[in-house]
């Protein structure tokens, strides 16, 4: 698998532990069984989400920046 497709496939699977983790904490809220490792734990996908999107922003931009 190319660098463009793992670049592609990382966000994709991230949204989904990010779902994932929201749904969890939804759980937990109800059963007030919340706790702070629970509100990480849907912080966290979030988190590495951000810096993924921004390397796919930022990617045509370093490639025009390369090709000249």
């Amino acid at each position: 698998m190319s660098w463009n497709n793992w670049l592609l496939q990382i966000p994709r699977w991230l949204s989904v532990a990010f779902t994932v983790a929201v749904i969890l904490n939804i759980i937990a809220v109800v059963q007030e069984k919340s706790t702070v490792w629970c509100d990480v734990l849907a912080v966290l996908p979030l988190g590495l989400l951000l810096l993924a999107g921004l390397c796919l922003f930022l990617l045509p931009y370093a490639a025009r920046w390369r090709g000249r």
